[in-house]
């Protein structure tokens, strides 16, 4: 049996739909990035962690060379973890460059601009 509060509840949610804010972007731009198209270099990081840190070289260079963009990671002290990290970062930075303003980046600040001033 429902009572009329579980009654009210099913309808103000059936109400108010929320619509997750990925689903609203469109990811057809996003571009691909080909291994050949890449240089990748492995340097030794520096900074805080001392010894272990400054001996191993988990710091990852990207080069997108048609683009001449360059990331540079070095935020764990994993390297495949910096790889990942970097062509993540690559890619956005890539994003950002062919696409402006309807780049993956720029769709979701919008929309998260849209709906921090309607809740206002």
């Amino acid at each position: 049996m429902i009572s009329f509060v579980n009654l009210l509840y099913i309808r103000s949610s059936l109400v108010r739909r929320e619509v997750h804010w990925k689903s609203l972007i469109d990811y057809a731009r996003l571009p691909k990035i080909d291994d050949k198209d890449l240089e990748e270099r492995f340097v030794r990081g520096s900074g805080p962690g001392g010894q272990a840190v400054n001996k191993t070289s988990n710091c990852v260079i990207l080069k997108h060379v048609p683009s001449g963009l360059i990331v540079k990671c070095h935020q764990t002290r994993s390297l495949e973890k910096n790889r990942q990290t970097a062509r993540e970062l690559l890619l956005t930075k890539l994003d950002n460059l062919m696409n402006g303003e309807m780049s993956v980046e720029s769709q979701k600040e919008k929309i998260l601009r849209k709906k921090s001033s309607e809740v206002k």
